[in-house]
């Protein structure tokens, strides 16, 4: 028990210090005036590259932060929880791909900013590495997931939410990169358990009871005990005097 707590604890450490700094970027962004928009990924533009890196950092507003804080930091956790060998490379990994990805496809000219990437990656990469892996805490984790943010996937249909201006090319890197993830490591971190089952020697050598039933469970009739002839003492004849002696 005073593992998993620990290990429950240590699962939150980088989601909690990542959402910090998340609404320290934006406080300071408000607070002192000045707008990190031109940090976001323009496609396809030399400059547009650092937005690889630092588009996930950056918010249209404290909405736009708050609807991706809590998804994010249940899947970061989720992910130092039960991936904690692999959980830094799955992330940053993810990041990279979406925003790259993000850069090379997508199109237009405005710049595309936001963590919502990251969470369609997180949110995709469990709910198949759970299936693929079909190790019940893992699978829990998945339905857990639909159950939660299952909607999302209205999120890569921009013909849904007409009035947004949304990066729908963000969330539909973040499900690719995710299910490529889960593919890519599914040999890695948390496994299902694999039973091994020994033939047991059979039982009616060990037990002689087994013997009194035929296959089908029917009890044999008993068969008479064979008792040992009394074998005659060495007998010699001797016919002397026609006495017979017996030895």
């Amino acid at each position: 028990m005073q593992n998993e707590r620990n290990k429950l604890i240590r699962s939150l450490i980088f989601p909690f210090l990542l959402i910090v700094i998340l609404w320290i970027i934006k406080a300071a962004e408000v607070f002192f005036v000045f707008d990190l928009t031109f940090l976001g990924i323009l496609p396809l533009k030399a400059w547009g590259l650092i937005g690889i890196f630092t588009a996930p950092l950056i918010h249209a507003d404290f909405a736009h932060l708050g609807s991706n804080t809590l998804p994010l930091f249940v899947l970061t956790a989720g992910l130092f929880y039960f991936y904690r060998e692999i959980a830094f490379r799955i992330f940053f990994l993810n990041w990279f791909m979406v925003g790259l990805w993000v850069w090379l496809f997508a199109r237009g000219e405005a710049p595309h900013i936001g963590a919502s990437g990251l969470v369609y990656g997180l949110a995709s990469f469990h709910l198949f590495s759970g299936l693929i892996r079909r190790e019940p805490r893992l699978m829990a984790f998945s339905l857990l997931v639909i159950f939660l943010y299952g909607s999302i996937i209205w999120g890569i249909f921009p013909q849904f939410f007409p009035d947004k201006n949304i990066s729908w090319e963000s969330h539909l890197m973040g499900l690719i990169s995710g299910f490529v993830l889960a593919i890519y490591y599914h040999n890695d971190g948390i496994q299902r358990k694999k039973y091994e089952w020994h033939e047991e020697e059979e039982e009616e050598e060990e037990n002689p009871e087994y013997a009194k039933y035929s296959p089908s469970g029917e009890l044999l009739p008993e068969q008479p005990e064979k008792k040992e002839e009394n074998k005659p003492e060495y007998q010699s004849d001797v016919t002397d005097n026609n006495i017979k002696f017996n030895y």
